[in-house]
């Protein structure tokens, strides 16, 4: 689950690592006063505006607004809210801005790129900084990986002080005294809200010597929300597409694609193949849709009601093993849910495992306009067919 560049510094404030401060506005008529309020409490007209969706590239797309006056932080802050904001990471649709953060301006005197991930490969936590900050840190992974500094965690092997370390030397941040304490403080924020990532683009120096996390994006483990109760109530639906949100009320695992095949599998490994084979027979898969390892008639019936809620869809693609569900039961619910929704799309469906040849026979027997393959090649090859 992605939270909001305000939450996530909630967050790292709560386990004393030094933010940018400021106040978070959602709606217009709020902004004077919150300008106000962030002007009096740090002393300075300068304030920096800054739009709260979840995705990168604010600054880029004009998310991002350093105002030196009241009259300027106004004039951005009523542009920003609002607005759709499309940066590399919303593509083309963009976002709608439906909140902004109001800041402190502070003066920078070196910018730093930190993150804080697990790295599978090696099984452990690693922390991965680089001195050039502000920037993509692809861009800085293609162009100079010699300046991308890794040091991993793992109390078996590699010790979190020694990791800490590590990238301090790396940062040149010897002479700061508390950045021992700030790193330690931001790997305890990581591992106790369970984070998938906690990255700070940028980390900066201030004019006056201060760490200082400039920007925070955080992925909790949504797995692990059922303990962590105030990280749950981060959760803002207005950033999930709704489709995607709608099938996760029913249990389905969901995600939209720009494609015309829907596709629907039990198992995400199964999924990902059925789509790679779509592909190969020159179709375009319009969604991942996984409905679980026991589908019935409501899961197939919902999983209908997700891909046909995307006009882009021309086909229906069904790719179910039978293994802990029987493939005739499945056979009777993709009948009993056409039926009942009146489709106006080709249905394809492959049936495979349990009882397989029952099923193939319900569904050629069926009164309803089914094809039914028994490959997964000639599945996908016919379901390419019936779009065009």
């Amino acid at each position: 689950m992605k939270i909001h560049e305000f939450q996530a510094k909630e967050l790292l404030s709560d386990y004393n690592v030094p933010i940018q401060r400021g106040h978070i506005v959602y709606s217009s008529n709020e902004i004077e006063k919150t300008i106000e309020k962030v002007q009096n409490e740090f002393n300075s007209d300068a304030v920096v505006v800054k739009a709260q969706i979840h995705a990168g590239g604010r600054g880029k797309g004009g998310g991002v607004k350093f105002c030196p006056s009241t009259e300027s932080a106004i004039e951005s802050a009523n542009e920003i809210l609002g607005m759709n904001l499309i940066t590399h990471q919303t593509g083309e649709e963009g976002k709608l801005v439906n909140q902004i953060l109001i800041t402190e301006a502070l003066d920078i005197e070196k910018e730093f790129y930190f993150a804080l991930m697990f790295d599978r490969a090696k099984n452990a936590d690693v922390f991965i900084v680089s001195t050039e900050g502000g920037v993509d840190i692809e861009e800085v992974a293609e162009k100079t990986p010699e300046k991308i500094v890794k040091a991993w965690v793992n109390n078996d092997t590699y010790l979190l002080d020694d990791a800490i370390n590590t990238i301090i030397n790396a940062l040149s941040l010897n002479s700061f005294n508390d950045a021992f304490e700030i790193f330690t403080n931001i790997y305890n924020c990581y591992s106790n809200s369970d984070c998938n990532l906690l990255e700070i683009n940028p980390l900066v120096i201030t004019e006056d010597q201060k760490i200082i996390a400039l920007d925070a994006k955080v992925d909790i483990d949504s797995n692990a929300l059922f303990r962590q109760e105030k990280i749950a109530k981060f959760h803002d639906t207005s950033e999930e597409d709704p489709l995607e949100l709608k099938a996760s009320e029913y249990g389905l695992n969901y995600i939209k694609l720009d494609g015309n095949v829907g596709c629907m599998v039990n198992g995400a490994g199964l999924a990902m193949a059925t789509m790679d084979i779509v592909k190969h027979h020159g179709g375009e898969p319009a969604n991942f849709l996984d409905v679980g390892g026991a589908a019935n008639v409501d899961t197939i019936k919902n999983g209908f009601k997700i891909i046909l809620s995307d006009p882009n869809v021309k086909s229906v693609l069904i790719n179910i093993f039978g293994g802990i569900v029987r493939c005739d039961r499945v056979a009777n619910g993709v009948i009993q849910a056409v039926k009942e929704l009146n489709l106006n799309v080709g249905v394809v469906v492959r049936l495979q495992g349990t009882n397989a040849k029952l099923a193939k026979q319900i569904l050629d027997e069926s009164d309803i306009e089914l094809i039914s393959a028994e490959t997964i090649d000639e599945a996908a090859k016919k379901a390419v067919g019936l779009v065009s």
